[in-house]
């Protein structure tokens, strides 16, 4: 299990650019083969951006729309597109002709909401969280503050139309990554400043164990880079009274998430992503402060630059790639 120091000084992350792509909420970020990013906004539609890097060409184009509203994306090598979508479940869209499938809508007898990130593997199996059984999207805010460990892994083999329960109990499961070599996989646990490791292959295969603890904010999605490291976005900065209401008894704990759901919000003015090697230490660890660019939910890399997304803001924004360790 890797730690996160506290001494650790963050390098500073550069927003160089935002980009407005007519939509709220680009929750997740995702890049194609050709430096394209593509994203999923609140009314439906899945956008494709292409020369990020140069104001005077960016061009932003509609692909499909789900008709729900799309968090998770995964490209598929055959050029579909996998989509986690928080009121319809787990979805593949045909980027040809823009043809939406449900995948999978139900587990256990019970709807799938609140799907949130979704990777599949080279055998084509296909795994996918959800952040919450307790709360919509639209509520998310009291799954953290209640602390409902209603978070789930789930799989879906070739050919499946049910999905199957790999790891329940977690709390506010959200980013997932495969290791480089696909024998384990790393979910990310909001509630908890944690991520999670999820063993896919040898003596501990179906076992899970604390994979990097302690992170200095909340994550959100990961991304995989290319024979790179494991992208972690940051979504919120550690809060010390939240930690100390998770401590208390559930009746207290529901009393505040009632109260946090109807309390207008609005995220701090920071920005932050890390950066993990399959081993679970820190590549990276960048952060503004005072950053115009807020609650980033996710960070790829694309066209030589870093892409972070962000469930609040109407765009993305386009930062320089760091250049060494942290």
């Amino acid at each position: 299990m890797a730690h996160l120091s506290a001494t650790h000084r963050p390098a500073a992350l550069e927003p160089r650019r935002l980009v407005g792509i007519g939509g709220h909420g680009p929750e997740d970020v995702v890049a194609d083969a050709r430096g394209r990013v593509l994203t999923g906004v609140d009314d439906g539609r899945i956008l494709r951006l292409d020369g990020i890097a140069d104001p005077d060409r960016t061009r932003v184009e509609t692909l499909a729309d789900t008709g729900g509203r799309p968090l998770g994306l995964e490209l598929l090598p055959d050029g579909d597109l996998l989509v986690c979508d928080a009121l319809r479940g787990l979805l593949r869209i045909s980027l040809g002709d823009a043809a939406v499938r449900v995948l999978a809508d139900s587990v256990d007898g019970q709807a799938l909401r609140f799907c949130s990130n979704v990777v599949a593997l080279s055998d084509g199996t296909v795994y996918f969280t959800v952040s919450s059984r307790s709360y919509p999207l639209e509520q998310w805010i009291g799954d953290l503050v209640e602390h409902t460990a209603s978070g789930r892994l789930l799989r879906l083999a070739p050919g499946e139309k049910e999905p199957e329960v790999l790891l329940e109990g977690l709390q506010f499961a959200n980013g997932l990554a495969p290791a480089a070599d696909e024998s384990f996989l790393v979910v990310a646990e909001t509630g908890t400043r944690r991520l999670t490791r999820y063993w896919l292959t040898g003596p501990t295969a179906g076992r899970s164990e604390v994979f990097a603890d302690d992170l200095p904010g909340q994550p959100d999605n990961l991304w995989r880079s290319p024979g790179g490291p494991i992208w972690v976005a940051l979504a919120g900065p550690r809060v010390p009274p939240l930690e100390l209401l998770h401590r208390r008894g559930p009746a207290l704990r529901a009393a505040a998430a009632r109260v946090a759901v109807r309390a207008p919000f609005r995220p701090p003015g920071l920005a932050a992503v890390l950066a993990v090697d399959d081993e679970g230490r820190t590549v990276h660890h960048l952060e503004r402060r005072r950053s115009p660019f807020r609650m980033v939910t996710s960070v790829c890399e694309a066209d030589g630059h870093l892409v972070l997304g962000s469930l609040w803001e109407r765009g993305i924004a386009v930062c320089d790639l760091p250049t060494s360790t942290g």
